[in-house]
């Protein structure tokens, strides 16, 4: 989503802002913009890409020691120069920058129009700077703080801001409300951002606002309070982020890197969590609760996108191997819909940025219903981290590329870990089995390098179907959520338009759509699913579709049935999935490229979704 930067100290801000800036286009956003306090207080801003706002610039005034910045992703107002961040107020006494949606701003903006103000554009932000410059200049307010204090008090909806105000030139207002923020500390010199990928290189300590925080920030000071004007605690935490982290290094892409991550994003996210005797699972940050875990009568799971899919293999391990009934639910339609939840029961909440907001929102419901809230996140001090009881992060590195791949079967690495640790404690699965999925888990970053190795071969394949329209895939079992993520992948990068089914529901539907134009991608593995995927397959050849099968080495069976055949090592089907999607990520990418399409941020999509 929109990304945010500010600076305050004794360094020229323009390289900061602008590198900062660089750092948040893996957000996704449409406009970029700045806002710099020398002289005087100058905006600049333009629709597109960073670097056609760093050409803008060239020619103006942008020395200075403090500014903020901004990419936008539109909400309010189509994407154009007028509507970029950041925003003045009518009469020029504030600049602001903001990520969330203020639910209200018509009304405000009704009542303000009739105070006089005008409004050059279509956003909700340029509402909630002149209710800024309202309450200072009609209300009279003794300083910024307070005014943007009083503003705050009249918005419903989400928000992370940073304010200057033309008056008060050594001084920066920022406030959070359901959308992150995060300030870096220096050396007499202060760094805001959205998140911590901006900053990384001039501090690893931060603070992270909490929901109704303002914090006052000037170059040697800084002052947490509440929208209340009651003194703040903060908590300083070392951020676990390095700069080679946001380098491409010698890929041509960060989803293409980050792809090639994955051996070890695995190995370091079951590292410390694996006995090294092989004989348990020991999930530190859910050691207090397990108990509870062990005993609840439901597990409901939570998520987005592809945190939704992780949550589906989940549900096979658990129901299968603990014996404990789950549902998987979107977290956008779980907090709406008054779920019947209970004391006991567990609700995991999982989320790659640990900031998506239905996911917050969900389960915010969830914890006020008494039920235990779990947490899987890859972001240390995420809000999720913090809003859980209990929980376990995956360790899988800061993801760049907007289409989730380490992150997903990270996820799926923790989930395959709490599934198999559940059935244990439940007596649901004996000694010798439980240290044979450790050691089939175990085994799987090794596996994961000999798919790696064949990489070029999925390019070629990847050439016969670049130019499709539609794509069809079908996975049964564990392998019916990896053929909606091949099919998730697909669409976001290449703009494809894709879609993923449980293979046995092809006949109900799909099948209309077989003809000798349609790839269609099989998912399968020699478990007991096995033969009913023959079938379908065969459904498809005799409508002359074109058949795209993962499979196991060795099956000459569905070789002989294939046009194309993406081998990965066999494996216990209970970690296939962790396999048979990495094929697909790197078939996604190269009809991507191939289509000229930009990977790492495709339109339209935001890798931090903090808006509804």
């Amino acid at each position: 989503m929109c990304g945010i930067v500010g600076y305050i100290g004794d360094k020229n801000v323009y390289p900061i802002l602008l590198k900062g800036l660089q750092r948040l286009e893996y957000r996704g956003y449409d406009s970029a913009g700045i806002a710099i306090y020398n002289s005087s207080l100058n905006v600049y801003k333009r629709k597109g890409k960073v670097s056609e706002l760093e050409a803008f610039v060239a020619d103006k005034n942008i020395q200075g020691h403090l500014g903020i910045g901004h990419t936008r992703w539109a909400t309010h107002g189509e994407p154009n120069d007028v509507n970029a961040h950041p925003h003045q107020s009518m009469h020029g006494n504030f600049v602001l920058v903001h990520n969330g949606i203020i639910e209200n701003y018509a009304r405000l903006k009704k009542d303000l129009t009739a105070k006089g103000f005008e409004f050059r554009s279509d956003t909700d932000t340029e509402v909630l700077a002149n209710l800024v410059e309202y309450f200072y200049l009609m209300e009279e307010v003794e300083d910024a703080e307070t005014a943007v204090r009083l503003a705050l008090s009249k918005v419903v909806g989400a928000y992370g801001i940073v304010v200057i105000c033309k008056a008060e030139r050594d001084r920066m207002i920022a406030a959070r409300m359901g959308s992150p923020l995060v300030i870096g500390i220096g050396q007499g010199e202060y760094f805001l951002a959205s998140d911590a990928s901006p900053i990384v290189e001039y501090t690893d300590s931060v603070i992270y606002l909490n929901d109704g925080d303002v914090a006052i920030v000037e170059k040697n000071s800084l002052t947490l309070k509440t929208l209340q004007n009651i003194p703040a605690n903060f908590k300083i935490t070392k951020v676990d982020l390095s700069i080679g982290d946001l380098d491409k290094g010698d890929f041509d892409h960060f989803m293409l890197k980050e792809i090639f991550e994955q051996p070890k994003t695995i190995s370091d996210t079951y590292r410390g969590r694996i006995r090294p005797n092989q004989n348990d699972i020991v999930l530190g940050g859910l050691i207090d609760v397990f108990p509870k875990i062990t005993a609840a009568n439901r597990i409901i799971i939570i998520g987005c996108g592809t945190s939704w899919h992780a949550a589906l293999v989940a549900e096979y391990l658990i129901e299968e191997y603990a014996r404990v009934p789950v549902e998987v639910e979107y977290a956008s339609e779980f907090r709406y819909r008054k779920p019947i939840i209970h004391e006991g029961d567990v609700v995991i909440a999982i989320s790659q940025s640990g900031e998506t907001a239905d996911t917050l929102a969900a389960l915010k419901m969830a914890k006020s219903k008494g039920a235990l809230i779990l947490g899987i996140c890859n972001v240390v001090g995420s809000s999720i981290a913090r809003e859980t009881d209990a929980g376990v992060y995956t360790h899988a590195g800061t993801e760049i590329g907007v289409a989730s791949t380490k992150a997903f079967t990270a996820q799926v690495t923790v989930l395959s870990l709490l599934a198999f640790k559940l059935a244990k404690e439940r007596s649901e699965i004996d000694q010798e089995f439980y240290e044979m999925l450790i050691g089939e888990m175990l085994a799987i970053p090794e596996k994961l390098e000999t798919i790696l190795v064949g990489h070029p071969y999925i390019k070629t394949v990847a050439e016969k179907y670049k130019d499709a329209v539609n794509a069809l895939y079908l996975g049964r079992g564990y392998l019916f959520p990896v053929a909606l993520e091949g099919a998730l992948k697909l669409k976001e990068i290449s703009y494809i338009h894709a879609e993923g089914y449980a293979a046995g529901e092809m006949k109900h539907g799909p099948i209309a759509l077989v003809d000798d134009n349609l790839p269609v991608v099989v998912v399968s593995a020699k478990d007991s699913y096995y033969e009913k995927v023959v079938s379908n397959i065969q459904e498809v050849k005799a409508r002359k579709g074109n058949i795209i099968a993962v499979v196991t080495e060795g099956d000459n069976g569905l070789r002989k049935m294939a046009d194309d055949l993406f081998e990965v090592p066999e494996s216990h089907p209970a970690v296939a999935a962790l396999l048979t999607v990495v094929p697909l990520q790197l078939f996604a990418y190269y009809i991507a490229v191939m289509r000229g399409c930009d990977v790492d941020q495709p339109r339209n999509l935001a890798k931090s979704v903090t808006v509804e």
